[in-house]
């Protein structure tokens, strides 16, 4: 039997990977990563389980784009940041979830960390349920 998906049991509230909701909808649902308290690095998932991003369907390529575009916009809006990164990677298998990376590189980041490098002494550490809060009114359109 294959194993349950934590990304869909996290959109059901339950598991490990709970974090809080950014915004949702009926394709997409936009979450902060659970830990560290680390300000500024979301998750965009389609609400369906889906392993790759040429299997979703039209409706949710689309909310996804527009969700990484406005994630994108309210992170640089509302944090001091030198820039925004986004990625995809995996393996399309069973259990895999699709999900798209959406961070922020802050203000202040040393020169020689990585553009994956968030977390790092100095980085700005928060509540993220606050950070959603503020960020949920960039996805109403």
């Amino acid at each position: 039997m294959p194993e349950p998906c934590p990304i869909c049991a996290k959109h059901r509230g339950e598991g490990p990977l709970v974090s809080p909701v950014v915004w949702a909808d009926d394709h997409v649902v936009v979450t902060h990563r659970p830990e560290p308290d680390l300000l500024g690095y979301l998750f965009v998932e389609p609400r369906r389980h889906v392993g790759g991003l040429a299997d979703l369907a039209e409706s949710e390529a689309l909310g996804i784009a527009r969700a990484v575009w406005v994630a994108a916009r309210a992170l640089r809006a509302e944090l001091d940041v030198e820039s925004v990164h986004t990625f995809v990677a995996g393996r399309s298998a069973a259990r895999v979830h699709f999900h798209q990376h959406v961070f922020v590189r802050h203000r202040g980041t040393p020169a020689g960390l990585g553009w994956l490098d968030v977390d790092w002494a100095g980085a700005p550490h928060g509540d993220p349920a606050a950070l959603c809060g503020r960020l949920a009114p960039y996805f109403a359109a």
